[in-house]
């Protein structure tokens, strides 16, 4: 393993992937003394109340009322669904290694109702001010508790516990032991600000009659707000109460053992609640008329053997909800701060306390929760907060299915009760339940979240959190290259797909960006070699590397990948990456080497704006800087890791592998703005110089059409469409022979070129006039010049005036006419960018590569940026 010290079991727990901690730690902010809850106090306990909250008090009525048993039951069983699915999916996150601190990313607040119902005594003073300093108060004694630690929270939320449960004991009983009664109603505001007549409700006891009544739906309108109450919006008030399964989850960095507690603890704190809300829908349906459920929705009070106990009920519902709101907010406050997503803004949230409690976290929910209070009208966040409580669990769902589709290995959960199904089927009802509640809350929520996303991703999270993104990616990309067959290519569809072998990138930053141009969509290697043999070595010296190179990617902005090997020398490890870089269908074509010359190499880590750096030699986060990963230029006249004779040998290697050739020179005198990625910058025009002809080989007639020469057409064209050279014009130089009529091969040539739909201005030239070439043309073979049988001189004299003559054309405008190397009609224009010139086959004969090589030296000796290619597969195609 690359790191025998690295965590096995580095999984997060639901929406708080990549939350750090101390390394002397097992869990949460305070290491592995923090953990202490048990599954019941930790789990169980803060689920049960965030499940029941004052929704089971003060909802009962309201939703049996309205909707009827048998609706009630069916709403029940569809929010229960709901709420299975996520358990499910977070039973198999939590069960899949170790679970850290964080819980769930959701800061949502419980509200507030009419505790007291219509037929209770309103005791205290009404009115905003009021309401907010209750709230206030209540607030300031939930902070004061969360603030001490979760000790002290457990064990108020057990005392929670156990009133909650004597309440509705004390409710199951009056259902039983109290006789049928008429509970007065309190008289309701009328039209015109009169009073209605005064009601009253019925307790009947068990009585078949009542439950008859009460099994269909009966939608009235709701006294506290006088809207018609319909099937979506009594759903939404038993779902909102139903929410909660993360609270136990949110405690995940204090449960000694969170990957059993979580699981266990969440569905048995479902499955009670589920039993107590059936239980009570039941209850009510037999013994209570539809009067009393529709008109006083506080009616437990009514009923009850000692209404205070309900009454104490209904409170402590509503203070356990809001610290397990807080504690939960405040954990996962402090897991965002910890990862530093959002900078400076969640800075306080990071202090923690000697025994690990982060009470700088619970402070800063604290105040957020107290901004709520000052706006008011806490009853319109009720349909937000439910919408955001959906979020989180889709979210979730999401996650257990992108772990499920992404067939990762080390993806194997102990709770096997799940599937992608449970997890597709959890995120699409989440979605429908959003919109179903509160369409326009629905949309704003998701927004949010893809604002957020999108902002977590443009400033980058960090590298150990594990992105599943990255699994899925993979197992699609290696579905589709299965299914990318290279029996199956067409040249109709052909792209290059190239391998760039670089030496040391600080010289060939101008090149990595030219090649990145020239790609057009398809494969781009950057493939390195280090010299060196395994054997001698104690370790790998290639994999350490790649950081470097990959960081080197990311700041030129080029969509590459990298290949580095290992060789005895560049010549086999050229052969090692032609051979087995890429996949499947994905394999380089063409190989794309700079020129092998006397130039002094140039450091364009010094030049380029992209690869500044600080002075101190590091970069943000203290990684070092670029500049120090990669040795300086080489320096002139210092000894080269590659002889003239391997580097043709490796031209002549890729040939023979059937791999294009594109050698570039001089590409450092490219002007910046045809190597960015935006259009070109600037107005001036300048030309492309294409010379689809081999030079060294002079001869008229159809030598244009050839496999190199088109490729050479090929390669220009691709280069045009980059927004860069658009404004590039397109120039193809036609050579003549010295008896060859003018017109005739233009004519021939600008009729292929509309076939191939390549737009471009073609000049002919006179080439051959008075060298030995022009007096026998016919007996002419190919190589004659670099596989020596002409003679040096006649060679070298031939790639001079070959030279020559391509200087004399740049810079010219376009005449047309036919010209020679000492002139020609056309006027002076646009300067040539860029040069692509016809590159002769390597010799036969190794012993004539250094002079095969010298040859091109002279033959693109002072051209300025330029390419001499060879292709040898066809790549152009007139069909549609």
């Amino acid at each position: 393993m690359a790191n025998e010290n690295s965590p096995l079991l580095a999984y997060r727990l639901l929406g708080e992937e990549g939350v750090s901690f101390p390394a002397s730690g097992a869990g949460g902010p305070g290491g592995a003394s923090a953990r202490k809850l048990s599954t019941f106090l930790g789990v169980v306990v803060p689920t049960v109340l965030s499940m029941f909250s004052i929704v089971v008090f003060l909802r009962i009525g309201f939703v049996v009322g309205h909707a009827g048993l048998l609706q009630a039951l069916a709403m029940l069983l569809v929010a229960y669904l709901i709420l299975a699915l996520t358990v499910l999916s977070v039973c198999a996150i939590a069960t899949n290694g170790a679970v850290r601190g964080g819980g769930a990313y959701c800061i949502l607040q419980r509200r507030w109702t009419d505790a007291t119902g219509s037929s209770g005594l309103r005791t205290l003073p009404q009115g905003y001010g009021w309401n907010l300093l209750y709230g206030s108060l209540l607030l300031g004694l939930v902070g004061g508790v969360c603030t001490l630690g979760a000790g002290l929270y457990a064990r108020a939320s057990f005392l929670t516990f156990l009133l909650v449960s004597g309440s509705l004991a004390s409710v199951l009983v009056s259902f039983v032991a109290v006789r049928p009664r008429d509970i007065p109603l309190t008289p309701r505001p009328g039209p015109n600000g009169s009073s209605l007549p005064p009601q009253v409700g019925h307790f009947t006891g068990f009585n078949s009659s009542t439950l008859k009544a009460n099994l269909g739906a009966g939608y009235a309108k709701d006294y506290t707000t006088g809207a018609t109450m319909t099937f979506a919006s009594v759903f939404a008030v038993l779902f909102n109460g139903c929410t909660g399964i993360m609270a136990g989850a949110n405690m995940s960095g204090e449960l000694k053992d969170p990957s059993r507690a979580i699981p266990l603890g969440t569905i048995v704190a479902v499955a009670y609640t589920f039993f107590i809300y059936i239980l009570l829908f039941f209850l009510s349906s037999f013994t209570c008329d539809r009067i009393l459920l529709q008109e006083d929705y506080g009616f437990f009070q009514a009923i009850s053997l000692w209404p205070p106990l309900v009454l104490t009920g209904i409170y402590a519902t509503s203070l356990s909800a809001s610290m397990s709101s807080l504690i939960g907010a405040s954990r996962i406050l402090h897991a965002l701060a910890q990862d530093n997503l959002f900078g400076v803004i969640l800075a306080p949230a990071k202090v923690i306390s000697q025994g690990g409690n982060p009470w700088g976290a619970v402070l800063y929910s604290w105040g957020l929760v107290q901004l709520v209070l000052l706006a008011g009208k806490l009853n319109t966040l009720a349909a937000v907060v439910t919408v955001f409580y959906l979020v989180a669990y889709a979210a979730v769902d999401l996650s257990c299915l992108s772990l499920e589709w992404a067939s990762a290995p080390n993806f194997r959960p102990t709770f096997s009760l799940f599937s992608w199904h449970t997890c597709l089927l959890g995120v699409a009802s989440c979605l429908l339940m959003m919109f179903l509640i509160s369409p326009g809350a629905a949309g704003g929520s998701l927004l949010l979240m893809g604002l957020l996303s999108a902002l977590l991703t443009a400033r980058g999270g960090p590298s150990s959190w594990g992105y599943v993104s990255q699994a899925l990616l993979f197992h699609q990309v290696r579905k589709y290259l299965l299914r990318l067959d290279v029996r199956k290519d067409h040249v109709k569809f052909w792209r290059p797909q190239l391998l760039l072998l670089v030496g040391n990138p600080r010289g060939a930053l101008p090149l990595l960006r030219l090649a990145n141009q020239l790609k057009k969509g398809g494969l781009y290697v950057l493939g390195h070699v280090t010299l060196g043999d395994l054997d001698s070595l104690p370790s790998d010296p290639v994999q350490p590397q790649y950081g470097a190179w990959l960081s080197l990617v990311d700041r030129a902005q080029v969509k590459a990948f990298v290949d580095l090997t290992l060789s005895p020398s560049v010549r086999q490890g050229a052969q090692h990456l032609l051979r087995i870089s890429g996949l499947g269908g994905m394999k380089p074509n063409t190989l794309v080497l700079g020129f092998y010359d006397d130039a002094a190499p140039q450091d364009h880590f010094l030049t380029d704006p992209a690869f500044s750096e600080p002075a101190d030699g590091t970069q943000e986060g203290g990684s070092p800087a670029l500049s120090t990963l990669f040795p300086p230029p080489r320096a002139p006249g210092s000894p080269r890791a590659l002889s003239p004779q391997d580097y043709v040998a490796t031209v002549a290697d890729a040939l023979k592998m059937n791999k294009n050739v594109v050698l570039a020179r001089a590409c450092g005198a490219l002007p910046p703005e045809r190597l960015s990625r935006g259009s070109g910058g600037t107005s001036q025009l300048h030309h492309v110089d294409v010379w689809p002809l081999n030079l060294l080989r002079p001869r008229g007639g159809p030598g244009y059409v050839d496999v190199c020469g088109l490729f050479l057409l090929q390669m220009a064209t691709i280069l045009g469409m980059v927004p860069a050279w658009h404004s590039a014009r397109l120039r193809i130089f036609l050579c003549l022979g010295p008896r060859e009529a003018p017109g005739a091969a233009e004519g021939r040539l600008r009729a292929l070129l509309s076939q191939l739909r390549i737009r471009a201005q073609v000049q002919e030239v006179v080439w051959g006039e008075g060298s030995a070439s022009s007096q026998e043309p016919e007996e002419e073979e190919e190589g004659d010049f670099v596989n020596g049988r002409r003679g040096d001189a006649e060679a070298e004299a031939l790639a001079c005036s070959a030279n020559a003559l391509v200087r004399a054309q740049q810079g010219r405008g376009g005449g047309g006419g036919p010209g020679g190397p000492e002139g020609g009609d056309g006027e002076e224009g646009p300067a040539t960018a860029l040069t692509f010139l016809y590159l002769p086959r390597p010799p036969a004969d190794p012993a004539r590569y250094p002079r095969y090589l010298a040859l091109l030296e002279v033959l693109s000796r002072d051209l300025g940026p330029t390419l001499l290619i060879h292709g040898v597969t066809p790549v152009t195609c007139t069909d549609l």
